[in-house]
C-alpha cells in the first residue's frame, strides 16, 4: 500500500550507535516505479542532500553542528549540476534524495549550496543525533558506490543508474548485467579475560598512524569462506597472538568510510601473552576498567592514553563492557 512503511524499523540502541537508526523509510517497494520517483523528485517538499567528493554539508561547525539538506523548491541548480541523484527514502511525507556535485571545484561547490561547509562526516559525527548521522552516512555511502561502479564488472561497458539509484545496469546489449550497492563486512571485537585476582581486563591496540596514545579494539575484514566468528578469532590471533573462544555478537554499525559495515563482537581470551604483528598494529595491551576510566578522548592532549572516537562502534563495545563489569 502506498504511503505505508516499506520496511521494519528498529528502535535505536542506548547508548546509540551513530550512522545507524533513524526514521527514514528506504521505500524499497517504490524504487522500480519511475513515475513515483520522478513525482517525488519534483515535489516542492522533497529534500536534496548534496555530497561533494565524499564530504557532507554541515552548518555551524564547532560545538553544535547541524546537517544541511536543501528544500526541493530551491534546488534546481543543484540537480542540474549533479552527476548522480539517488533516492534515500521517506520521512513522513518528505522524500530525501542525495545529489553528487563532485564535478565542481571546492569554492564553486560551496557557492552552489550558499551556506555551510563540506566536511568529513567523522569530524562532526560524535556531535550529531541519530537521524542526522544516519541520513548523512546513507547519502555518502550510496554516492561512493556510484562513483566506483561507473563500468560493468563483467564486460567493462559503461553502466547507468536505475531504480532510484539503487541499481546500475550495464549498457551493453550483449551483457546488460545489473549491479547493486555492496558493503564490505568487517569484524571489530573487544576481547576480555578475568585474571586470577583483580578486575577483568580487555585487549586494546593501536596503529602507528594514529595520534600518540590512541587505543581502540582490534578489527579486520572478513575473508571469503569464513564465518564472522572465524574472522574474529583469526584477526585477534594475527594481530596480537591471542587465542579466544565464546565469541558473541553485540551490535553493528554502518561505516561508509568508504564502504564498510562494522560487525561488533565480544570474545574471551584463552591465552594472554601478547605477540603483535608489527605490519598490522604498533602495540597492544591489556587494560582493566579502572585503567580505562582514566583515559581521555581521542586526540586529547591532556591525558597520555585515549579512548576510541565517540562515533565508533569500538567505543560502544568498550562502554557497554564497562557498564557490565561495573568496576
Amino acid at each position: 500500500m502506498r504511503g505505508g512503511p516499506a520496511y521494519a524499523k528498529l528502535a535505536p540502541m542506548k547508548p546509540f550507535i551513530r550512522y545507524a537508526g533513524g526514521d527514514l523509510d528506504r521505500a524499497g517497494i517504490f524504487r522500480k516505479d519511475e513515475t513515483w520517483i520522478l513525482e517525488k523528485l519534483a515535489h516542492p517538499q522533497s529534500r536534496i542532500v548534496p555530497v561533494w567528493r565524499n564530504l557532507n554539508l554541515i552548518d555551524g561547525l564547532g560545538s553544535n553542528p547541524t546537517t544541511r539538506s536543501i528544500d526541493r523548491a530551491n534546488a534546481d541548480h543543484i540537480l542540474e549540476i549533479a552527476h548522480q541523484i539517488t533516492l534515500l527514502g521517506i520521512a513522513g511525507e518528505v522524500a530525501y534524495f542525495a545529489a553528487d556535485i563532485s564535478s565542481l571545484e571546492e569554492e564553486p561547490a560551496h557557492a552552489l549550496v550558499n551556506s555551510g561547509r563540506f566536511v568529513d562526516l567523522r569530524q562532526v559525527g560524535p556531535l550529531l543525533g541519530v537521524e542526522e548521522s544516519a541520513l548523512m552516512a546513507h547519502a555518502r555511502g550510496m554516492l561512493f558506490w556510484h562513483q566506483k561502479h561507473q563500468h560493468c564488472g563483467v564486460c567493462g561497458a559503461p553502466t547507468q543508474s536505475r531504480e532510484g539509484g539503487h541499481m546500475r545496469k550495464c549498457t551493453s546489449t550483449e551483457c546488460g548485467a545489473p549491479s547493486f550497492p555492496r558493503t564490505d563486512p568487517a569484524v571489530i571485537m573487544l576481547i576480555t579475560h578475568q585474571p586470577p585476582s583483580g578486575p577483568p581486563q580487555c585487549l586494546l591496540g593501536r596503529q602507528a598512524l594514529w595520534p600518540a596514545g590512541n587505543y581502540s579494539t582490534l578489527a579486520g575484514f572478513v575473508e571469503p569462506g569464513e564465518s564472522l566468528e572465524e574472522a574474529v578469532a583469526r584477526e585477534v590471533f594475527e594481530e596480537a597472538g591471542i587465542h579466544i573462544h565464546n565469541v558473541t555478537y553485540q551490535a553493528s554499525q554502518p561505516w561508509p568510510f568508504p564502504a564498510s559495515i562494522m560487525l561488533g563482537f565480544w570474545g574471551e581470551a584463552t591465552t594472554t601473552e601478547i605477540t603483535i604483528d608489527e605490519h598490522e598494529i604498533e602495540a597492544a595491551q591489556w587494560f582493566d576498567a579502572p585503567d580505562l576510566r582514566k583515559f581521555g578522548e581521542w586526540g586529547d592532549d591532556d591525558t597520555a592514553l585515549h579512548l576510541p572516537r565517540r562515533d565508533s562502534i569500538s567505543r560502544f563495545l568498550i562502554e557497554t563492557w564497562l557498564t557490565k563489569v561495573g568496576v
